[in-house]
């Protein structure tokens, strides 16, 4: 008889002693509240969900190898994170687990204690060196912070002159014991605070005590207004910069963080100047060079900061975007009338200045007009609509200041052709700054997860200026091309979206690059991509071919679901993500080979596919229950509702394994992997595959195994239904007899 789903068996070591093989009962998470006549808490309870104490087991195991003093031991698993087993985690033990007997955390949390404190640097270094190790473990940590022990860290930081190895220890220590959030960030002091800002703006300093001094200060920033602008007065954008240009691709990763942190927690106007001075440094063109186009492959971490330093830009463009012109401001009243002068400056000279009031106004209005302006007597009026607003303002008066002859051009070839065959350049900039702004996703939230950069926005200054500069050329072109009339100004507009996106897809290196493409692009390609797209789309919907879609799609959905089962075999990189900051640590998870266990654990920073043996945590396929998705996730449900959060709700999923009905949380890296495993883990469960991917990767394969099955067709109609069978012969007296012949 199989022994029951809440006990478990799992083996006990310790050093010099032969391992014991006990059976463990669960504690069930769900067991209900007692009712008011139960005379104990448990005494009510079925005898199958009376439990153990752990304390009992302690005592069970020591006396097994006489250990005097029970209370002194704990448990701990021998692999992994080797966290301490309390009452709370005991029923996340597996079956076939291995512990280890060890010095209790309370135990262990005061010896350490006193080690830190030793006179004896070899001792006190161990100590540490023992302490940033167990820190992680939430039991221990909340031991050692209850006996004062971060004060001792504080001292240990405060008064030491020591810049190596133990300080390391010491800093990695307070991360991991600042980590559970048992103490504010806002209770630090102000003399420790200025020594870890001095080891960050020291030289001759470690590396290693450089790395996590900023990553403390990364944590410090968003916490409070008082801790940024303190972090933001010591260590300054210069000593940024000049961590980001060292050889350390690690020290580099900690520097951008905290400039990311800095920027993020900064308000608009502060923003805007360290963006300012960040640029006037050079930081584009140095990020550009040494960090995209490195030797080193460009890691996830780095490229969500780029992609967060690029969306902090452009968003800086959101003020002007959604402010309309002011027609009583004399300022932008003065740019307005820049861009007349500028384009009609030889037609507007002296002789206007003997023109009557009047004569001057018709003049404008008129020149108004060929600039493109619907309300040719108060061209304010087209720039109250915001968006685009005075950012529309903006990029007509840089594209004709910074490229006069083009812009020249443009508006004096159309001045020259008729009325309704001209390209308006005014109104085309206003809503071609509105396209841009939409698919550049001007003023929304950064996400928490997405490392989707342009690498061409870090090779140019003024980014959005100069592509509006391409992108409005691009709209004269198409006009041309389409041989437009003022009635297709937004067929006009569509095609030049599908333009810049097509080409922004192929992520071009360089506005140059950028440029090139897009004007190979032309109309013509954009007609012959759209009849191919529309072509195969009627060859599909042919009733014999979608028949025979059928007739393929079992196949090829079995041939989708070995690929997904594959990908959960070669695992995944997640990254751990609190409500309180992106996190820097990493879990790995995969499937085994034989599809039957769910492999995962902690992984450091640069290990992109760790061998199944060295993840210690396991859940067997035939234990998971359920998939969660989104807002259903439990992790999802800690965290705040902000709009920064929409991402992650779009990529979080949670599986439900055994009886007690366990979750195990993923955040996926982009909605690419989050497909796949919701695919994958659906397989395991036996379900059918619901992503959007599912339908993608189904719609291609079953288009090209069409084209190859319908080759032979080529040129020839597919009937819609298929041609008469004649009728049977009258007899068959036409058929030859073989037999007779070879008589």
């Amino acid at each position: 008889m199989p022994p029951p789903k809440d006990v478990v068996k799992i083996a006990i070591q310790m050093v010099g002693a032969i391992p014991q093989l006990i059976e463990l009962q669960q504690v069930l998470l769900d067991t209900p509240s007692p009712p008011p006549w139960a005379p104990h808490p448990t005494s009510w309870l079925p005898s199958c969900l009376q439990t153990k104490p752990l304390t009992s087991v302690l005592k069970d195991v020591c006396d097994a190898w006489s250990l005097p003093n029970a209370e002194r031991y704990a448990l701990q698993y021998a692999d992994g994170r080797q966290t301490y087993i309390t009452e709370l985690n005991r029923g996340e033990i597996k079956n076939g687990s291995i512990l280890r007997l060890t010095t209790s955390p309370d135990q262990e949390a005061e010896r350490l204690y006193s080690g830190i404190q030793s006179n004896n640097s070899d001792v006190k270094t161990d100590s540490l060196k023992k302490l940033a190790s167990l820190s992680q473990d939430v039991t221990f940590a909340q031991e050692f912070i209850n006996r004062n022990g971060l004060k001792q860290i504080f001292r240990i930081v405060e008064e030491g002159n020591d810049t190596g190895e133990m300080l390391a220890h010491t800093l990695k220590a307070f991360m991991e014991l600042m980590e559970h959030d048992f103490v504010s960030w806002e209770t630090l002091s102000a003399a420790f605070i200025k020594k870890i800002v001095s080891y960050v703006n020291m030289n001759a300093v470690d590396a290693s005590v450089q790395q996590l001094s900023l990553s403390i200060l990364e944590n410090m920033v968003p916490t409070s207004r008082l801790l940024f602008e303190l972090v933001k007065k010591e260590v300054t954008l210069d000593r940024l910069l000049t961590h980001l240009q060292v050889m350390n691709t690690q020290l580099q990763l900690k520097a951008m963080a905290l400039l990311i942190a800095l920027l993020l927690a900064a308000t608009d106007a502060e923003r805007r100047d360290m963006m300012d001075y960040l640029w006037q440094k050079n930081i584009r063109q140095f990020i550009h060079k040494n960090i995209i186009h490195s030797s080193e492959p460009l890691g996830d971490e780095m490229a969500h900061y780029l992609y967060v330093l690029q969306s902090v830009s452009l968003n800086l463009c959101e003020r002007r975007m959604r402010t309309s012109m002011d027609p009583y401001s004399q300022e932008q009243r003065e740019l307005l009338q820049s861009l007349r002068q500028t384009a009609f400056e030889s037609e507007s000279e002296a002789p206007a200045n003997n023109f009557s009031t009047e004569r001057r106004r018709s003049l404008c209005a008129k020149e108004f007009r060929k600039l493109g302006f619907t309300n040719n007597s108060n061209p304010a009026e087209d720039l109250r609509r915001a968006p685009p607003g005075l950012l529309a303002l903006d990029n007509m008066v840089y594209f004709s200041r910074h490229t006069p002859n083009a812009y020249s051009r443009f508006i004096l070839e159309n001045s020259s052709r008729e009325d309704k065959h001209e390209c308006p350049f005014a109104r085309s900039s206003i809503q071609l700054t509105l396209i841009l702004c939409e698919i550049l996703h001007v003023g929304e939230p950064c996400s928490e997860t997405a490392q989707a950069f342009y690498p061409m926005f870090f090779g140019q200054d003024h980014f959005f200026e100069e592509l509006f500069c391409i992108c409005i050329q691009l709209v004269n072109k198409t006009w041309k091309e389409m041989r437009a009339t003022q009635e297709d100004f937004d067929k006009v507009l569509q095609v030049v979206r599908e333009q810049i996106t097509r080409t922004l897809s192929l992520k071009p290196t360089s506005l140059e690059l950028f440029k090139t493409r897009v004007n190979t692009l032309n109309y013509s390609e954009i007609l012959k991509l759209r009849q191919t797209e529309r072509l195969h789309q009627e060859e599909t919907l042919a009733v014999p071919v979608l028949e025979l879609r059928e007739r393929l799609k079992p196949e090829l959905l079995e041939l989708i679901r070995q690929q997904r089962l594959l990908h959960l075999c070669e695992g995944t990189l997640f990254r751990k993500i609190s409500s309180r900051r992106r996190q820097d640590k990493l879990w790995y998870c995969r499937l085994s080979p034989n599809h039957k266990v769910l492999h995962y654990g902690d992984v450091e920073e640069g290990v992109r596919s760790p061998p199944i043996e060295t993840l210690p945590e396991k859940i067997p396929v035939a234990d998971m229950k359920m998939l969660l998705v989104g807002k259903e996730c439990p992790h999802t449900k800690e965290k705040s509702s902000g709009k920064q959060n929409k991402d992650v709700l779009e990529l979080a999923f949670s599986v439900v394994y055994d009886v007690e009905e366990y979750c195990l949380n993923f955040v996926a890296p982009t909605r690419y992997e989050f497909c796949l495993w919701m695919d994958g883990l659906n397989v395991l469960l036996g379900k059918e595959m619901t992503s959007e991917r599912t339908q993608t990767d189904l719609d291609v394969l079953l288009s090209m195994e069409l084209k190859l099955r319908l080759l032979d067709l080529e040129n020839i109609s597919i009937p819609d239904a298929p041609p008469p069978v004649p009728k049977p012969p009258s007899n068959l007296n036409f058929c030859y007899d073989f037999s007779q012949a070879e008589q």
